[in-house]
């Protein structure tokens, strides 16, 4: 029998063992592509799950085409390319046949109140794909497995000290950063040796410098605006004062383009979005570690937590300590925000939530 806190479900059939082990042993048990969303208002819909069905298609796509490793246990060559528009098909197909299938058992048996959070997990099943055969619609959704894991899940409140992400810069960028994939959990963990105390969150750099993403979030700065003013032999740099909001054109926000090597995250996004229609200033570059000084303000996101707020950030003195095994031989600089999050970091997160309860999809179409 289920735990009344996690379900298991593989092509929409229950596993009824007696204890379900967390996510993280599925993702690490099976290759693939995956995507994790969580219900809103107390389980009345999924955040963004359109969105997450979309991105979930494409990250099968790009890994069947160009790192089928990742997603079969297999780097055999795939037989045929199939267009955008058919995993679209097949993927919303099998995980909607999944989740007609979970959702009423999940509702129906577990125990405990809150939110839930809802991984899906599509791994190719190699032993179903025999020899050079086409792989059309058809074939495609017979050699794709979907998983399930649906657990219990309380949102953290923001804004509250206890729930802000230390973060520490400690490693370079993932191989095929457009898609998310399962193997990522077993690719990072040799960071792990890195990480120092309190730290709840790794970014990623190339070279020490400009910042990519985290280990499990999209990353973003709030930093000041530079304006150089050139005399006759030098030139003065200069920042305006971002402490007075009343002008937008001070400040603008930071996050590492995709050309970069970051992976496209549903809120990374939405954050994008929301600062287009309210006119806050965005510009996608790799926030840069040297001007950290201009920073006034930090956030990460994902699908689960959404938007933290960030309180310190660490990063090597020199990218070469690195190669140290121990996070305590590392020489350690750190760049300390104001408590709880600024006013530009409420802002957007205020918007991203109201734009959460627009485009919740209900969870009694499952039903």
């Amino acid at each position: 029998m289920a735990t009344s806190s996690r379900f298991l479900f593989t092509n929409g059939v229950i596993s009824r063992t007696s204890d379900t082990p967390p996510v993280s042993t599925l993702l690490e048990a099976h290759p693939g592509a995956y995507t994790t969303s969580r219900t809103h208002n107390n389980t009345s819909c999924l955040l963004f799950w359109e969105r997450h069905l979309q991105r979930l298609a494409e990250s099968t796509r790009i890994l069947y085409n160009s790192k089928p490793g990742f997603l079969f246990k297999s780097n055999k060559p795939m037989p045929s390319l199939l267009p955008l528009s058919v995993w679209d098909s097949v993927i919303q197909s099998l995980v909607d046949d999944s989740m007609n299938k979970a959702i009423p058992i999940v509702l129906n048996e577990r125990r405990s109140g809150g939110e839930l959070a809802i991984t899906t997990l599509v791994s190719g099943n190699f032993e179903k794909l025999s020899g050079n055969e086409n792989v059309d619609e058809e074939r495609i959704s017979q050699i794709l497995d979907v998983y399930l894991h649906v657990g219990s899940y309380v949102p953290p409140v923001f804004g509250v000290r206890e729930n802000c992400a230390k973060l520490a810069v400690v490693g370079p960028g993932r191989d095929v950063a457009m898609a998310k994939y399962s193997d990522w959990l077993r690719l990072r963990k040799p960071l792990e040796k890195l990480r120092p105390d309190l730290v709840t969150e790794l970014l990623l750099s190339n070279d020490g410098d400009q910042i990519l993403e985290g280990c499990i979030t999209n990353f973003f700065v709030v930093c000041l605006q530079v304006y150089e003013i050139h005399f006759q032999d030098s030139s003065e740099v200069m920042a305006k004062n971002l402490h007075d909001y009343g002008s937008t054109s001070s400040f603008e926000v930071q996050t590492a383009p995709l050309s970069d090597g970051v992976l496209p995250g549903i809120i990374r996004q939405i954050v994008i979005e929301v600062c287009l229609s309210m006119g806050i200033p965005l510009r996608e570059v790799a926030p840069s570690w040297s001007k950290c000084e201009l920073w006034e303000e930090a956030f990460i996101t994902n699908s689960l937590r959404v938007m933290q707020h960030v309180e310190t950030i660490q990063a090597p003195s020199s990218w070469e300590q690195l190669e140290s095994n121990n996070w305590k031989e590392v020489s350690w600089e750190e760049k300390r925000f104001k408590e709880g999050p600024g006013m530009i970091t409420a802002v957007i997160q205020k918007e991203i939530m109201e734009k959460a309860s627009l485009e919740g999809f209900p969870m009694s179409n499952f039903i």
